[in-house]
């Protein structure tokens, strides 16, 4: 039985009160930071023998991150319909699906099972790199949100599973047969909802009603994969996003564009953004992306030459980073790199090798620093009017991994497509100092891991795994 409390109390800033700090409620956890904020240790070793609490097989894949909320564990995925990789069956049975794990157990609490819009995309191609579940739900405590592309956005009671409202939010299909991934958020008494690729908007919807409280287009969100956050600067709350070729920061209350700064040498937007107090780090996506850059939230128009605190030239451009202790850490092609906040320069790099004892192997090649792209890349877009260069940007690479590291006390955890976990030693240093695998697991480990209370929620394309030290 669900023993939160549901009482009409006032709601917090950015989140509900039902939330606990502990909670990981949406993509990449509190504020998308990809950072566990309570103190309690986590494993850095296991496998099917050691430090595994349970296991909860899934009726499909997904590359959609689990989010946890006090007793409960919210994951989706898709079934009925390229399951089975080589037996692909018809697009006509696909199905959309939604469960709520009991957190000490793994037991399924509720599912619910969404007839999906059709057509949808074929499962081929670069599609199948991504496929019908890539947008992690969000919570506020009360109600599960959750995003399934062209089919919609759906609130669940997430006590017993009730679906309570469906709104749809745009039914394009990437034109490239790429897929969305973007993952709702929620603000106030808002859940906000990034259609980037479905409707080329971002919708705010009353969490409680689905009604629709605001709801901005712009050309300018084409080719976009990220995931917005909340940054609180200048006595505001501004919404952060990654567009094309830019950052922007919008008034969550009505969706309008308050600020914005072109991040140069890119095509499309796949990490998502992450802040440092105020200052937020954008990286630049798609061909030719080799930029990052710090900016100031807050501020009004262009904010390039009031705002911006430095541009560096380390990115990764699917991965988004993760900041810790006055560093930002990236991974990028099996190669981890540390920066300093404070100036963008980068301070080190260890190559993650997946050897026997989980030690580095080598050190990488020092990488050579790479001209600044010229400005004549970093054409502005959005609100104002764009559409990105030439229409559409570039895209994911077949095959490459698309989770995103994250960090508990001072270890970071950073798994591959194939099941690695790499376990790194942040400090003066990063030091690889262990690797993890489910080695009976063949499935893509596309997701992002979520951390809460000492313990570790990885999903695969076909189980929930939750890691805690084992009581001896």
């Amino acid at each position: 039985m669900f023993l939160r409390s549901c009482a009409l109390v006032a709601l917090g800033f950015v989140l509900a009160p039902e939330v606990e700090a502990s909670d990981w409620v949406r993509f990449r956890g509190p504020n998308g930071s990809g950072v566990a904020t309570d103190s309690t240790p986590v494993p850095t070793t296991w496998s099917e023998s050691e430090n595994l609490k349970w296991t909860a097989k899934l009726p499909g894949p997904g590359l959609s991150c689990p989010i946890v909320v006090g007793d409960r564990v919210i994951v989706t995925c898709w079934s009925g319909y390229a399951v089975e990789k080589g037996e692909l069956g018809s697009l006509e049975n696909l199905k959309r699906n939604v469960l709520c794990l009991d957190r000490a157990t793994g037991d399924v609490l509720w599912s619910h099972e969404e007839e999906p819009i059709l057509p949808e995309n074929e499962f081929r191609s670069m599609f199948a790199e991504n496929g019908y579940a890539s947008h992690t739900p969000t919570t506020d405590g009360e109600r599960v949100y959750v995003f399934f592309g062209k089919s919609g956005v759906l609130a669940f009671d997430l006590g017993d599973g009730r679906k309570l409202w469906q709104q749809k939010v745009g039914e394009n299909l990437e034109q490239r047969g790429w897929g969305s991934a973007s993952s709702p958020i929620v603000y106030k008494n808002l859940v906000i909802v990034p259609a980037f690729i479905e409707g080329d908007r971002t919708v705010a919807f009353e969490g409680a009603t689905g009604k629709i409280v605001w709801s901005q287009d712009s050309p300018g969100y084409t080719s976009n994969w990220s995931t917005p956050i909340l940054v609180e600067a200048e006595g505001r709350t501004d919404l952060v996003m990654a567009v094309p070729g830019e950052v922007w920061g919008v008034n969550p209350d009505n969706g309008k564009l308050r600020w914005y700064c072109e991040v140069p040498g890119s095509d499309s937007a796949r990490a998502s953004v992450v802040a440092d107090g105020d200052v937020v780090i954008a990286m630049a996506g798609g061909r030719g992306g080799s930029t990052s850059i710090a900016v100031r939230a807050g501020g009004k128009g262009d904010v390039k030459d009031t705002h911006l605190v430095w541009t560096g030239r380390d990115v990764s451009s699917t991965a988004s980073p993760v900041i810790h202790n006055g560093k930002m850490y990236l991974v990028n092609n099996k190669v981890a790199t540390s920066v300093d906040m404070a100036t963008g320069k980068r301070i080190a790099q260890t190559r993650l090798t997946a050897t026997a004892s989980g030690q580095p192997e080598e050190k990488p090649e020092a990488q050579p620093e790479r001209p600044a792209p010229g400005s004549d890349q970093g054409n502005a877009q959005g609100q104002r009017g764009g559409g990105g260069r030439g229409g559409y940007g570039g895209g994911g690479v077949g095959g490459q991994d698309y989770s995103s590291p994250v960090i508990a006390g001072n270890t970071m955890f950073y798994n591959s497509r194939n099941g690695d976990v790499f376990v790194i030693e942040l400090g003066e240093e990063m030091k690889q100092v262990g690797l993890n695998k489910f080695a009976s697991d063949k499935t893509d480990f596309s997701a992002t891991p979520a951390i809460s209370d000492g313990e570790i929620f990885i999903r695969s394309g076909s189980t929930v795994y939750c890691i805690a030290e084992s009581k001896k």
